[in-house]
């Protein structure tokens, strides 16, 4: 929802209610990961507040990034002159240019960016370590919120995320970017689109205005307003218009999105530039990208052990070196009714319900058994058949546990019997999460809603009894 002065309501956390601590968690902690999540899923951005301490520190990073992009020339040499090349992702360091963009960065990247400058007339931006420890240490606490947003065990990204400290000889993938907007003084190509707000304003961008981020997480704190980022209705809002000096703009990136199974959907984000060249400066920023590491996998078995269903498209591990280089088409990504639809709801006590009962994961279990692929095709059916026709409908889903919706089904005044008819809920069939269901009920379960689905298919399923089905599931899991 957008505020009075139509900008968008954003999601407002404290960094510091996001550290978490041993034993349960705090209703702070429990808040501030639910208003991140909530954010996330309407805006596809939130906003942090750092420490007073860590704002000055922000501030005057940007003060030094504008005297180090005001001392560049106005036609940089042709080996500085960079576009965006998907083969270089974690290699990138140092000034460099894209003209068509009209923007000029540089890359401090750890263990291969030099401390000390090789030219003393051309000092790189000030105190760029420091906020690359900052905004990386802020970074991983918001990805290890989502994680208990989708009831992940702790930190389960470890593996694919940079050593901390980095090792010897280790390059960071983590990159963080100081960029420099349409700078008067630098001759970029300045080819621009010009757009009409919904107030009439119109609003300048560059050509190559859709931009998504390939990382888990991105952070950017600027010292202008101009982000602009696209709901999840398609509309394009500005989001650090209303910035205190101790705030910043989180996004997640398309990493995130296939390590989450397309449950967190990616930030679609572009720069205005219409309101910069009656300033000598520009606009500079801060991006922070925390990255996966180039020899690691995105895969979704973490997602499959908390029981979420994972479609086919997420099932098989893809190299990190390989997601990078990959093109991602942005018009299937705003399709899905993911990250929507997943909603985060709060007990009467505060604490967050557990979305999903938790499964053991045995990766020696391959090829999954008929038992397991029967419930990842129940779940897959659940979330985009179900939870659509809910919606349309304005339902909202009430799930039973197994027990408690089994003695539903035979009482003609029940919790959830209303529900079950409204939505058409097959007869005889629980109104509970499909891989709670013993076999028969699942068979069930698909053959109403997914049209040509039967129980020959792919899955060579004998229809045993509830307590056969589920020691046959126990073998895998």
């Amino acid at each position: 929802m957008a505020g009075d002065d139509g900008l968008p309501s954003l999601g407002r956390v404290k960094l510091t209610d996001l550290i978490p601590s041993e034993g349960l968690p705090s209703d702070s902690y429990k808040l501030s990961v639910s208003t991140l999540s909530q954010s996330f899923a309407q805006y596809s951005a939130a906003v942090i507040q750092f420490p007073a301490a860590d704002a000055a520190l922000l501030r005057s990073s940007l003060d030094s990034a504008r005297l180090y992009f005001q001392q560049r020339e106005a036609y940089p040499s042709a080996d500085m002159i960079h576009t965006n090349d998907s083969r270089e992702w974690c290699k990138t360091s140092g000034y460099y240019a894209d003209p068509q963009l009209w923007q000029e960065t540089y890359d401090y990247r750890p263990g291969l960016t030099p401390i000390e400058p090789s030219n003393a007339m051309e000092l790189p931006p000030g105190g760029l370590p420091d906020i690359f420890g900052l905004l990386g240490k802020a970074a991983r606490g918001i990805l290890d919120a989502m994680s208990y947003c989708l009831n992940l065990r702790s930190s389960p990204f470890t593996e694919i995320l940079d050593n901390v400290p980095l090792r010897s000889r280790e390059v960071s993938s983590s990159v963080l970017s100081v960029c420099c907007h349409a700078r008067p003084s630098f001759h970029g190509a300045q080819h621009h689109n010009l757009t009409t707000q919904d107030d009439g304003q119109l609003m300048m961008f560059h050509d190559h205005d859709h931009q998504v981020d390939k990382s888990l997480i991105s952070v950017v704190k600027s010292d202008k307003a101009g982000l602009h980022v696209r709901d999840f209705h398609g509309r394009w809002f500005l989001v650090d218009g209303d910035l205190g000096p101790q705030e910043a703009v989180v996004y997640p990136g398309l990493a995130l999105y296939q390590a989450t199974a397309g449950y967190v959907n990616p930030a679609l984000h572009r720069t205005e530039i219409n309101n910069i060249p009656g300033n000598m400066y520009g606009r500079c920023s801060l991006v922070f990208k925390l990255m996966p590491k180039s020899m690691t996998c995105l895969s979704c078995s973490e997602m499959r052990a908390a029981g979420h269903g994972v479609e086919a498209q997420f099932q098989i591990p893809v190299p990190v070196d390989d997601f990078m280089q990959r093109s991602h088409p942005t018009d299937q990504l705003f399709n899905r009714n993911t990250f929507q639809s997943f909603s985060f709801p709060t007990a009467q006590d505060g604490s967050m319900k557990p979305l999903m009962r938790r499964r053991k994961n045995n990766t020696r279990c391959k090829p999954l058994p008929p038992s397991k692929r029967l419930r990842l095709e129940a779940q897959r059916v659940l979330k985009e058949r179900v939870q659509d026709i809910a919606d349309k409908k304005g339902i909202k889903l009430r799930f039973c546990n197994l027990k408690e919706c089994e003695n539903h089904i035979h009482a003609l005044d029940s919790p959830c019997a209303n529900i079950r008819m409204e939505i058409g809920w097959p007869q005889g069939v629980p109104f509970v999460h499909p891989h709670d269901l013993p076999n028969k009920a699942k068979i069930g379960f698909l053959e109403a809603y997914e049209p040509g689905w039967t129980a020959t298919h792919d899955m060579d399923l004998s229809l045993t009894e509830p307590g056969q089905a589920s020691q046959q599931s126990a073998n895998c899991n």
